[in-house]
């Protein structure tokens, strides 16, 4: 997040290792933008940030001009603030899945040439394979799953044409913020495809916990000797994001 608070100590840390892969976690919700409030007024309230109503932004993202051109004005200050740290970029993904909008997607193509854009995250995952690992949430993770399912669709046959890739599967999505040890377990040998991201929410904080945000039970995951052995035993190896091209 190029406009988080954190993001100074961030590419300090990435600077540190090199073998790191980062992307950019593309802000158009809920969150602080990197331009200024005057300069897009549609996109932002007064403070300058997003709103959280993630329906109501998509749908002013696609139907209103106004809206549109400071969008791709954000989009590309958010990108030029990524490109001045000297980092190579990995892939883009987007802060509540926003990127996933045609509006914001096909922009990212646009400028895929510009800035080096090679792969992008679409999230896709099996809705009876989530109910199989865990059964709770059944109408939160049909809907997720429906709706995420067309913007995949769509997103797929926008990205390929374009030559930007992106993994068979993503997990995370229709667990998001509860990717714990346990959950993992259980997902890794039932997966089926070969270039597979899981994504969740760690944290070093002991006392963070909700349902959307992240949890030092999933930094703990993530960490786990346990899962690592899982992945080994399915045969998966640990990559990243500009291997898959």
């Amino acid at each position: 997040m190029v406009g988080g608070e954190a993001f100074e100590e961030a590419v300090s840390l990435a600077r540190r290792h090199p073998r790191l892969a980062v992307g950019l976690h593309l802000v158009l919700s809920d969150l602080q933008a990197v331009l200024p409030a005057q300069r897009i007024p549609h996109l932002v309230d007064e403070r300058g940030k997003f709103s959280s109503n993630l329906f109501a932004a998509g749908f002013r993202y696609q139907c209103r001009p106004a809206v549109a051109r400071e969008l791709r004005s954000e989009i590309r200050a958010q990108m030029e603030r990524f490109r001045g740290t000297g980092l190579k970029l990995s892939h883009v993904d987007g802060h509540q899945h926003m990127h996933m909008t045609p509006v914001v997607l096909g922009e990212l193509i646009r400028l895929a040439g510009e800035f080096g854009i090679r792969a992008i995250r679409i999230p896709g995952e099996e809705f009876r394979l989530a109910l199989r690992v865990d059964r709770s949430g059944f109408w939160e993770k049909g809907t997720l799953s429906v709706t995420f399912g067309m913007l995949r669709s769509y997103a797929a046959n926008c990205l390929r044409p374009a030559g930007i890739c992106f993994p068979d599967r993503v997990y995370g999505l229709l667990q998001s913020g509860r990717m714990t040890e346990e959950y993992l377990l259980k997902l890794i040998p039932q997966i089926q495809s070969d270039r597979v991201e899981i994504y969740s929410h760690p944290t070093l904080d002991p006392n963070a916990h909700s349902a959307r945000g992240g949890s030092r039970i999933q930094l703990d995951a993530l960490l786990s000797d346990r899962v690592r052995e899982a992945l080994d035993r399915a045969g998966f190896r640990l990559s990243t994001y500009a291997e898959l091209n």
